[in-house]
Parts: structure tokens; C-alpha cells; sequence
């Protein structure tokens, strides 16, 4: 027998974050780490989640492979770059493309995609994902530190504040 009232769909909800971004800002910002157990816990409220992958680059040192742990014990799957120095003093290691890439190829699945990271890079696919794919795109980010561009992109934008910080 079925039930008389009809049920809502629960959201599926895919998550992208830009660990350096998110890392670099906070600590700029607040002097502070992010949470990202805190963040999960807010994101993914009454959702299903289909991917959840964190972005990192990879220096080969054990405080690093900590934390990646820690995020895969959370839920994420870890990708992770090589740390580039190059010859002139700058160093290479930025996952815009790849995140892109994930995003459009997760879009067909997942309600709802949120993205962790300020970077103004990003206004344009976010942009993408809710006009082509009807997308719904939330952005975390750091207030004071994240492109103006990205933050009128997104569905939603919620400020990195104390509630989602260590």
C-alpha cells in the first residue's frame, strides 16, 4: 500500500574543495584552519552524497599525508598533485582544470554542487553549471578573499566564518 502524502526527493550533492585556496585564505584571513569536518556536516545536511573530492598538492611530508587521512577517514576522496618548484623560484600546483573537469563531468548526477575556494577562476564554469546544466552551485569561500565574480555566479554563497573554522 502506498502513502497517501508524497514524499520530497532528497538532493544529491556533489563537493570540490580547493584545498590551498581554502588554506591559504583562512589562515590570511582568520589565522585559523578551516574545519572541514564542521563543513561536511553543513553541506551535506539531509543530502546524499554522490562525490566529494579534495583537492591538494603533494610535498611528500608526513604531516601532509596526516591530513589527507584525515579527509579520506571524513569522506573525500583525495586527488593530489605533485609540488612543482620551477627553476626561477616560483612554484606550480594549482587543480583548476582538473576541478573544472570534475565539476561538468559530476553535473549529469548530482543536484547540487559546492564548491570550497575564492578564486574568481571559477565564475565562469559555476556560471556554466547553472545555466546549462541546471545546476544548483553553492560556494564557501573567505568573505574578504573571495572573487566578487564567483560569489554572483553561484546559487548560494555561504562566508567562511567562525562556524566552519579550527
Amino acid at each position: 500500500m502506498q502513502s497517501v502524502g508524497a514524499t520530497a526527493k532528497v538532493q544529491t550533492v556533489s563537493l570540490f574543495v580547493d584545498v590551498q585556496n581554502v588554506y591559504y585564505t583562512t589562515r590570511s584571513a582568520f589565522q585559523r584552519n578551516f574545519d572541514y569536518n564542521a563543513f561536511w556536516a553543513k553541506a551535506t545536511a539531509g543530502r546524499t552524497v554522490k562525490h566529494a573530492y579534495a583537492y591538494a598538492i603533494d610535498r611528500g611530508d608526513e604531516k601532509q599525508r596526516q591530513f589527507q587521512n584525515i579527509l579520506r577517514a571524513i569522506g573525500f576522496e583525495v586527488k593530489l598533485k605533485p609540488f612543482i618548484q620551477r627553476s626561477d623560484g616560483s612554484a606550480k600546483g594549482d587543480w583548476d582544470v582538473g576541478i573544472t573537469i570534475d565539476m561538468m563531468t559530476c553535473a549529469a548526477d548530482s543536484d547540487v554542487m559546492v564548491l570550497v575556494s575564492g578564486d574568481g577562476d571559477f565564475g565562469l564554469l559555476v556560471e556554466t553549471l547553472r545555466t546549462r546544466h541546471d545546476c544548483q552551485v553553492e560556494v564557501f569561500g573567505v568573505e574578504t578573499l573571495t572573487a566578487v565574480s564567483l560569489i554572483h555566479a553561484s546559487s548560494q554563497y555561504f562566508p567562511i566564518s567562525s562556524d566552519l573554522l579550527l
